[in-house]
């Protein structure tokens, strides 16, 4: 079973430089298949260089998607990076 969920980046900088590589690193951890989708683009969430080629900015929705056996972990360790936002 694949879980979606739309997520708001509030972070200032958007998803770039460190909350990329915060990004990345926290879905890298995950064994499922994890994408981010920013408009009609989709991107592997485990690529540092796919990620900043989203260009995502502050204010802008993205749906963030995992499929397998550890999905729940993922998709919420990462919203709960996003609404931390990233820690800053």
């Amino acid at each position: 079973m694949m879980q979606s969920v739309n997520a708001l980046i509030n972070n200032p900088t958007g998803l770039h430089a460190r909350p990329a590589a915060l990004f990345t690193k926290t879905a890298a951890e995950y064994q499922s298949r994890i994408t981010l989708k920013n408009g009609e683009r989709v991107v592997d969430a485990k690529s540092i260089i796919n990620v900043l080629s989203l260009g995502t900015k502050q204010g802008t929705s993205v749906v963030i998607t995992a499929e397998g056996l550890d999905e729940r972990e993922a998709i919420g360790a990462l919203v709960a990076l996003i609404e931390s936002n990233f820690g800053e």
